[in-house]
């Protein structure tokens, strides 16, 4: 298993509960929510390199997405 197939789900799994613990919105809303992002788009291109930082980073770009209506962040 190589650490992008071992790092995705496991920042996938933490920037939710990061989400549905600050906005208390059920799992499912969240995880639709999530999958729906450019965020998550980027994370999953293995050559943004996003797979490699921390769950509170991506959850950062998430928030950030949310609140601007887009991804702004350009160092991806």
């Amino acid at each position: 298993m190589t650490s992008c197939e071992y790092n995705i789900p496991l920042v996938c799994a933490d920037t939710i509960y990061y989400y549905m613990r600050d906005t208390d919105i059920p799992l499912t809303r969240a995880v639709e929510d999530f999958l729906s992002s450019e965020v998550f788009a980027c994370l999953e291109d293995t050559k943004t390199g996003l797979y490699r930082e921390s769950p509170g980073l991506v959850y950062d770009l998430f928030r950030d997405e949310l609140s601007n209506g887009k991804l702004i962040q350009e160092e991806i």
